[in-house]
């Protein structure tokens, strides 16, 4: 791939853009907001001024609801020898490509497993998409030629391709990605009028429900608008399960034992439920789920300290498999959390110490 036109110059456009680029690749930039194109230009991301002729891949990066048309628009005026795009919803641009007779061979819909609460080019990374999953659906009718572009732009954006049908990409989608981020809106949602007091005892438990929460809602409702159906079902069964918990929460607070007995039961059985399936959730680099062990340090919040951490925990021969900071209430201090091979975490741990460290047991 020597020539690449973007269309939408947002998060994963611009970021996508700024990985070719990066690889030697001629990016041509456009957007409905020529602003918002320039800005990705400033940023390295390209040019953009329309290409001369047709450029080897158009990655359209438009809005699920927009997809198709700004798809079929490139297609007609011929602006690429292949056409991708990268919309979280894959089976209804398709169908409605399929609908309007286009020639289908040239355009394969991709969709990268990668982004960020923020929004636009000024969010954009090169090395958003390094290591993460980035689906293709490609048909019988998919040209070669177009299936080996797209993994090419795979390859330069350091993603792992992951092949699938589109209609089995949006049930899936549907569950890892989009009724979490509703679930997760409800529960920031009962923080909203919430008294201080409570808000302010808020700790990372909350804070990891809720993360999701902070995205724009205008792009959730394009994407949830282009998916509705699959994300309706998997909620229709979380409210079962909800129905089920209130039930047996209810059930806890009867003076009648047995009722208790069956109160516990069933918040048990939820609780094992949501046990097996997050030890399903992949763990480091897509591998399988470890358990790490947690050496927990006390730090004050200033420049540098975790940098020190890192480089005693380096000096110690220990590797950092992960990590998390919980901040301190109303303090200027915090804890943090460091994950590491159990047998990694006593000798982390008194190296730690022996350097003046604060672990908590």
């Amino acid at each position: 791939m020597r020539t690449a036109l973007v269309i939408g110059t947002g998060l994963i456009g611009t970021s996508a853009a700024l990985a070719l680029a990066g690889r030697g690749v001629t990016v041509h930039l456009a957007d409905h907001d020529p602003e918002q194109a320039r800005t990705a230009a400033a940023l390295g991301a390209g040019t953009d001024e329309a290409p001369e002729g047709p450029v080897d891949l158009a990655i359209v990066a438009a809005p699920p609801a927009h997809v198709a048309g700004v798809l079929a628009d490139a297609m007609r005026r011929g602006v690429a020898r292949g056409y991708i795009d990268v919309a979280s919803v894959k089976g209804g641009p398709r169908r409605e490509l399929e609908g309007w007779g286009l020639d289908l061979s040239s355009y394969i819909g991709t969709h990268p497993m990668s982004g960020r609460e923020k929004s636009g080019p000024l969010a954009a990374s090169g090395d958003l998409f390094e290591g993460r999953p980035w689906v293709l659906t490609p048909t019988r009718d998919t040209d070669t030629e177009v299936l080996n572009l797209a993994l090419e732009l795979v390859s330069h954006c350091r993603a792992v391709p992951v092949v699938m049908d589109a209609d089995a990409h949006d049930r899936a989608v549907a569950l890892v990605s989009h009724m979490p981020h509703l679930v997760s809106s409800m529960v920031a949602a009962r923080l909203e009028h919430a008294e201080e007091a409570a808000v302010r005892l808020c700790g990372q438990g909350i804070r990891d429900v809720t993360r999701i929460a902070a995205s724009d809602p205008g792009m959730w409702i394009d994407i949830l608008s282009a998916n509705p159906g699959p994300v309706a079902d998997l909620l229709t069964d979380v409210a079962g399960d909800l129905e089920e918990t209130v039930r047996a929460l209810r059930a806890l607070q009867s003076a009648d034992e047995a009722k208790r007995g069956e109160g516990t039961a069933g918040i048990e059985g939820m609780l094992r439920r949501g046990n097996a399936g997050q030890v399903r959730v992949p763990g480091k680099h897509g591998s399988a789920p470890r358990m790490y062990e947690v050496v927990a340090v006390l730090i004050d919040d200033q420049p540098g300290q975790l940098a020190r951490i890192f480089a005693d925990a380096g000096r110690a021969g220990v590797n950092i498999e992960d990590v998390r900071i919980e901040h301190a209430t109303g303090q200027q201090a915090g804890l943090v959390q460091l994950m590491v091979e159990p047998s990694a975490a006593p000798v982390l741990a008194a190296s730690l110490r022996e350097r003046g460290w604060a672990i908590r047991q």
